[in-house]
């Protein structure tokens, strides 16, 4: 295990001095128990977490969007098209929000009960589980089904206790947990950058900046 330093969470996070500190004693754990352990693990580990949670300082889903922010990121439930499922763009190529766009804009817990609803084990818009379990830790834990398991798995409750991922232990220790369970130390030994940013993203938002901290950070453990 290469003993991890402030310095070099920064750097493979993009965080600041104060955020670096708080998480290091927990990150360096979090590493020792889902075996994080090599130069490349570590970089990837870092600088993935390092953009999912703005470096280290973002613990909970910002899911604050305008309506063309609505549109671009969930355009199957927020954008027009035409008769032959086509997108409809405006003059910059952005996605056409919908009226429903527009109504849900700026009103996150009503974004987050509309676009979680009935998937990763939450139920319909109306239960509010939508909300209730959005994204939170350095990974963004999302959904009732993660929820679960990873307390178990942990040793928390955070069905009961959504906000205790917010925890700088339980932030960190999530992160590691779904990195193990998704089996990504694989993808971190073959350097795959793009690989892991779709299994943790589920597309390759972000993938210039995350693909920047892992090439900043490699070398330092390396």
């Amino acid at each position: 295990m290469i003993p991890l330093t402030a310095e070099q969470v920064m750097l493979a996070t993009g965080s600041n001095r104060l955020n670096a500190e708080v998480f290091l004693p927990f990150l360096q754990g979090t590493c020792k128990a889902y075996d994080i352990t090599s130069a490349k693990r570590i970089a990837a580990f870092l600088s993935q977490i390092g953009h999912e949670s703005a470096g280290l300082a973002r613990l909970e889903e910002n899911l604050n969007y305008s309506a063309q922010g609505l549109a671009n990121t969930w355009p199957t439930r927020f954008a027009v098209s035409n008769m032959a499922r086509e997108y409809l763009k405006d003059a910059k190529g952005n996605n056409l929000p919908t009226d429903r766009a527009k109504l849900f804009a700026r009103k996150p817990e009503m974004i987050a009960n509309s676009v979680y609803s009935n998937r990763m084990g939450n139920g319909s818009e109306e239960s509010g589980e939508g909300w209730a379990f959005r994204g939170r830790g350095l990974k963004q834990l999302t959904g009732k089904d993660n929820y679960r398991a990873c307390g178990v798995a942990i040793g928390e409750d955070f069905l009961k206790e959504p906000d205790r991922l917010l925890l700088p232990v339980n932030a960190a220790l999530s992160a590691g947990w779904f990195w193990s369970v998704n089996k990504l130390n694989a993808l971190a030994d073959a350097g795959d950058v793009a690989g892991l940013t779709r299994r943790i993203n589920g597309g390759t938002i972000g993938l210039k900046e995350r693909t920047a901290l892992y090439d900043r950070a490699l070398p330092v453990f390396a």
